[in-house]
């Protein structure tokens, strides 16, 4: 009986309470959305790169060795050596290893120097591969194969030269020794799509006329004179590691990290990871605090349209008042409108934020290289419809407490 009583009170107020219930509905939705986004962005953070058991550089910090192998932010403090790259390699736990040589740059991406065996072994997304968009990996001395944010930033196609500049932030550019876009990498949403990378070799060719950091005045090498040569690195920038057995992966840490050539460090991805993520979560706690207030000022529009219509329903109240309706029948009808608003808003905002991820997670993927699964409710997310519900109901107190407290004669009297 008093559910008919709160539906038909509803249906008699369409307008308003659509427009409370769609302040409701959006406000979840933008919650829950947030919520995917920030489960996503933890997930593809998380998922950088996937299948390297140890990321192995010169002694520093975790972080900062994950940073500049694998997010290509900041500078190594020192290289790791030809040798001791071999003789990590000869261990025998080892089952791959893949050097990576950082340094210079082209119109500010970065580029990388490494093996053809790194298109094969680098992993992101719970184990997806690399892959080629257009062309081929490198074959040619002078290959070079960029990233898709490379590719769509400046403009380049298969075949297009490219110059390497010398550092990060130099003028002087490797002219002598330009290279040829081999390929282009479909978007990945790591920090491979911002990345020109070339062979080993190659980060050698063009460094063949320089010493210590500078070009030798009058000294201008050949691209066929180069070729000809022995272009085996003196150093590497890092190496990524893979091992025979996950049981394995702990005594081998301690090995380089105790490795008595040169102080090395070794680190496991995963953990490095979570230790950046610690680091900018913050902004993950801002996000959820503001649409928390979303959700909050939704309600308490909600309250505002309750205390707003008891004005026009004193009579009502009173009627109910007058043919014996009890206090906690008054308390109940208003408590059941507000919850039958809250949970028709959680509903709709469900379905407005999985019609939303249908639409949008390919575009989202498509430009920052963000995957947000479509997936059934998590238990959190169900929490969180039944807490706002709840709140519904909790906010409905105070308006539904001042109609029960209105007087009889109050509400029978007839205002001039």
């Amino acid at each position: 009986m008093i559910f008919r009583l709160a539906w038909g009170s509803l249906m008699a107020r369409a307008l308003t309470v659509a427009m409370t219930t769609l302040a409701i509905a959006l406000s979840v939705a933008l919650f829950l959305g947030v919520e995917k986004v920030r489960t996503g962005a933890k997930a593809s953070f998380a998922d950088t790169i996937s299948g390297t058991d140890l990321i192995v550089g010169a002694r520093s910090g975790s972080v900062q060795l994950l940073l500049y192998s694998v997010f290509r932010i900041g500078n190594a403090t020192n290289n790791l050596t030809w040798e001791s790259y071999g003789d990590i390699a000869a261990r025998p736990e080892v089952d791959w290893i893949v050097p990576i040589s950082l340094g210079d740059s082209h119109r500010q991406f970065r580029v990388m120097g490494t093996t053809a065996a790194f298109f094969e072994r680098y992993k992101y997304r719970a184990g997806q591969s690399l892959a080629v968009a257009e062309g081929a990996v490198l074959d040619d001395l002078f290959d070079a194969v960029i990233g898709a944010d490379v590719a769509a930033t400046l403009g380049y196609e298969v075949d297009d030269p490219i110059v390497v500049s010398h550092g990060l932030a130099s003028f002087v550019a490797h002219e002598n020794q330009p290279f040829r876009v081999a390929g282009v990498l479909e978007k990945t949403g790591t920090p491979v799509d911002r990345t020109v990378i070339v062979s080993l070799e190659a980060i050698e060719a063009i460094h063949v006329d320089w010493q210590s950091g500078a070009q030798i005045p009058g000294q201008v090498t050949s691209p066929e004179d180069i070729r000809k040569m022995a272009l085996e690195p003196q150093a590497v920038t890092a190496a990524l590691v893979g091992v025979k057995s996950r049981l394995q992966v702990f005594a081998l840490q301690r090995a380089i990290n105790e490795y008595p050539a040169e102080p090395l460090l070794a680190i496991l991805p995963g953990v490095a990871l979570q230790e950046l993520w610690q680091i900018v979560g913050i902004a993950e706690t801002a996000l959820i605090a503001v649409s928390g207030m979303v959700v909050v000022t939704a309600l308490i529009g909600m309250m505002a349209t309750i205390f707003s219509s008891l004005s026009e329903r004193r009579r009502e109240m009173a009627i109910f008042r007058a043919m014996g309706a009890r206090p906690r029948v008054i308390v109940s009808l208003l408590v059941l409108e507000a919850v039958m608003m809250a949970a028709i808003g959680a509903v709709v905002g469900l379905v407005l934020l999985y019609l939303g991820l249908w639409v949008a997670q390919p575009m989202i993927d498509a430009a920052f290289g963000l995957w947000l699964p479509i997936e059934p409710p998590t238990l959190r997310e169900v929490w969180v419809l039944a807490g706002v519900v709840a709140a519904g109901a909790i906010v409905s107190l105070v308006p539904a407490l001042r109609a029960y407290r209105m007087s009889l004669a109050d509400g029978m009297m007839v205002r001039i």
